[in-house]
């Protein structure tokens, strides 16, 4: 049913938006319509016999589709009218510029609205969600500042959602430390929540120090039932999550366990008091295996090591990505294997960690020990390209030359390799450490 010719990308996203203005379209159906009929514009176009013939199309929805076509294509002209004039930034999935983290998962956002400076293929590659409780404790507070301080100064973008508590705290340490942060919404962009950060969403956007971003059409309102799909934006981002503290019933877990059992991601926990109602979903997350205990930022820069090698290598989809993930068609074409807001969830085991965790000697319960032996007798795991241009002390304007990488992402692999013991920095100069 594909159409021949490509669409103009202005064209494409005017239909995209359309299709996804229309009630009861979310990310896996309209994946599907897409993948269906080769573009937005053709599926907006397609008959109503040719819509039925897409999963979870029903004839009768079918003709739902067609009667919104209309008001759906004014919805969209006034709605891109709005993001001009916001300045914004409208990434479809099928674009380059679209995260190459989120882009495998089966319901990945058809639209992402970007508010700053995206960087996702270079600056913000390599990134880490900190999530946790908005009631949060002194002890939290300082805990998410210490460890998104440490992380964000190596090179690693710190994500979360940009609530009350723990999520501010990492976002502000992050700037803090130089590094860059990305915020998620549970709202339009036309909103803030919580609005008391107004102010501070604008600094982070102004300075260039990250973005501010959400799926939603601009004027939709914070609700309680966005924040789960927020959630999976947030974890879908990042190469693993950090949940600072949290309780039983805390929305951070939520962003766990689909870090852990939909998108094979790493999922690490810092412990707390046990009397403290604040940690007790960080410490069932300990107790039952569903996440690595951590104490300290290099703890978390060990456990992430071998998915940001396999990011790097553009080897990460399918060495992290679920077990139970299928391979996608051309523009995201969902799978079975993942619930979504338009659809029920299928049953399935609980799955307690990341599919990482089947590699050899590989585990989240500790950071490894991984010597350079070791680590280069993966078969699956790319050559680290700073130890192969550390033939001799370098300076970091010379390995950026010699290695090609954004000076953000070397920057963290240096602190990786420093922190394991492979490389020591002499003055301004780094060596490769003999073993």
């Amino acid at each position: 049913m594909s159409g021949p010719d490509p669409i103009p990308r202005d064209q494409e996203l005017l239909w995209l938006l359309a299709l996804t203005s229309i009630p009861d379209i979310g990310p896996i159906r309209a994946a599907r319509l897409v993948a269906a009929f080769g573009s937005a514009f053709a599926a907006m176009h397609a008959a109503q016999a040719q819509l039925a013939q897409v999963k979870s199309i029903s004839h009768a929805f079918a003709s739902v589709i067609i009667r919104s076509r209309p008001a759906a294509v004014d919805d969209a002209k006034a709605e891109l009218q709005r993001a001009q004039a916001m300045s914004l930034r409208l990434l479809m999935r099928g674009d380059p510029e679209y995260p190459e983290l989120l882009r495998p998962l089966p319901d990945a956002p058809p639209l992402l609205y970007v508010r700053g400076e995206f960087d996702p293929a270079s600056r913000d590659r390599y990134a880490l969600a900190i999530v946790g409780s908005r009631a949060c404790s002194h002890y939290g507070m300082e805990q998410a500042g210490r460890f998104a301080s440490v992380l964000a100064s190596s090179g690693i973008t710190i994500v979360s959602g940009g609530a009350r508590g723990i999520d501010t705290a990492a976002h502000r340490a992050a700037l803090r430390a130089g590094g860059r942060t990305i915020v998620v919404q549970a709202c339009g962009l036309s909103n803030t929540y919580p609005p008391e950060n107004q102010k501070f969403f604008d600094e982070i956007v102004a300075e260039g120090r990250g973005v501010v971003i959400s799926e939603l059409p601009l004027k939709t309102e914070p609700k309680a039932e966005n924040f789960p799909a927020r959630n999976r934006i947030v974890s879908g981002l990042s190469l693993g999550v950090l949940v600072i503290e949290a309780g039983l019933r805390s929305g951070s877990l939520i962003t766990a366990r689909l870090a852990a059992e939909e998108h094979g991601r790493e999922v690490m926990a810092l412990p707390g008091r046990v009397d403290s109602p604040t940690s007790r979903g960080c410490l069932e997350l300990i107790k039952s295996g569903g996440a690595a205990l951590v104490t300290e930022p290099a703890d978390v820069i060990a456990l992430i090591e071998s998915p940001a090698r396999h990011h790097y290598g553009g080897t990460h989809a399918d060495r992290y990505s679920p077990a139970e993930q299928q391979p996608l068609l051309p523009l995201g074409a969902p799978t079975d294997s993942h619930p979504a807001r338009d659809e029920a969830p299928p049953k399935k085991s609980r799955r307690k960690k990341p599919s990482s965790t089947s590699e050899p000697n590989d585990t989240t319960s500790a950071p490894r020990d991984l010597g350079e032996s070791s680590l280069d007798a993966r078969a699956d795991t790319p050559p680290d390209p700073v130890l192969r241009a550390l033939t001799e002390p370098l300076t970091l304007d010379a390995l950026i030359a010699q290695t090609g990488m954004d000076p953000g992402a070397l920057r963290a692999s240096l602190t990786l390799l420093e922190i394991q013991g492979r490389v020591r920095r002499d003055g301004p100069r780094f060596e490769k450490i003999s073993k």
